[in-house]
């Protein structure tokens, strides 16, 4: 890690500022007095962690609360998901996005039942699926007291921030450095171990947060802070900017026959891959174009019911969608299934189609 005053410093070796060899002791009473009570935090298991740790990938807190107990009620151990019917689990999944995670957490589940038990170290676990250098060292840390720095967005902010560094934190060699600087300062008791990544975390999201000027006054670590000193903690953390989001347009059909809706499934690789959607083509069609389309499929328009627009932002591309509500008939091409309201609750449709979603429970409570 590089800082400001030592810019011709080697960054990929640079050490941690002495003031910080004090950071536990400051920072894990602050943690111990002023933690939120989250629900993996109070009921600690190697399960409920890893559990925990998959749904806030690239995920608010406050999202994961309401699938983290459902989940858990549905799935309350290991091997329940590892048994589990996989459309039982996509459907209570549904909405969370990065569906790619529940289908590794099955596959992993399944591993950890055949080796009898989580591994408890940051290798083993890393070779689980869906598992990579963050979530095996949350996972070692808090479930086992493994001395392993978890380093994920607030983390990198709060060090960055406390260094004065401003090396760009999208750069590995900027994380690696940051991972090495608190392995020199991660406590050395198993009960501060499991809580240290928590707490440097919980400083990041609460205090020292995103998109925002910290808030110093109330940072319990404000006097080792570099960035403070120096007046530069506002511009930090540095982070190259993203590449723009590739726009894909869209044309979704719901297409309802005899008091039932047309549903596919997607791919079995790619973006939402195995999950159902409603049929839908490339581009933005007037009526006139999708009309083609539909009988494209062997099927014929009776009726044109309404048209809905929708956008869905997915981390590297934007979908926008025009959408159309008809009646047609016909039998359509065999990779149509068509379902009632029940047998459409019961499928995992994700979110980028929410809106085309709602209508068609609107259209079959309409039979």
């Amino acid at each position: 890690m590089a800082n400001k005053s030592n810019k011709n410093s080697n960054q990929s070796s640079h050490k941690i500022p002495f003031p910080l060899a004090s950071l536990p002791a400051v920072l894990l009473p602050w943690y111990d007095r002023e933690k939120r009570s989250l629900p993996w935090r109070d009921i600690v298991t190697p399960y409920r962690t890893w559990v925990s740790e998959i749904m806030l990938q690239q995920t608010r807190v406050a999202a994961v609360l309401g699938y983290y107990a459902r989940f858990l009620a549905v799935f309350p151990t290991v091997e329940a998901l590892a048994e589990a019917d996989e459309e039982r689990l996509m459907k209570l999944w549904e909405g969370l996005g990065y569906y790619s995670r529940a289908r590794n957490l099955q596959k992993a589940a399944q591993e950890i039942t055949a080796l009898g038990g989580f591994p408890d170290t940051y290798d083993g676990l890393l070779a689980l699926p869906g598992i990579g250098d963050y979530t095996a060292s949350a996972i070692a840390a808090a479930a086992f007291g493994r001395r392993e720095p978890a380093v994920d967005g607030n983390v990198l902010r709060v060090m960055t921030r406390l260094t004065d560094c401003h090396d760009d934190i999208s750069d590995p060699k900027t994380k690696r450095a940051v991972r090495a600087a608190l392995a020199e300062v991660m406590p050395e008791e198993p009960a501060d171990i499991r809580i240290f990544n928590q707490a440097m975390m919980e400083l990041g999201a609460t205090v020292c947060g995103p998109n925002t000027a910290p808030r110093c006054d109330d940072c319990p670590v404000s006097g080792l802070c570099l960035g403070r000193q120096r007046g530069t903690a506002e511009t930090l953390p540095v982070k190259k900017a993203k590449k723009e989001r590739r726009v894909e347009e869209k044309t979704v059909l719901l297409l309802k026959r005899d008091g039932k809706i047309a549903l596919r499934k997607r791919p079995k690789t790619g973006l939402l891959a195995g999950l159902w959607e409603f049929p839908n083509v490339e581009g933005a069609l007037d009526e006139t174009a999708a009309g083609a389309a539909v009988e494209a499929m062997g099927l014929s328009v009776i009726d044109w019911q309404s048209r809905l627009t929708a956008k869905h932002i997915f981390t590297h591309v934007e979908w926008r969608m025009t959408g159309y509500a008809l009646t047609v008939r016909g039998d359509g091409p065999a990779e149509l299934e068509w379902v009632d309201a029940a047998g459409l609750a019961a499928r995992s449709v994700p979110s980028a189609f929410a809106r085309y979603y709602e209508e068609a429970k609107r259209e079959l409570e309409m039979k």
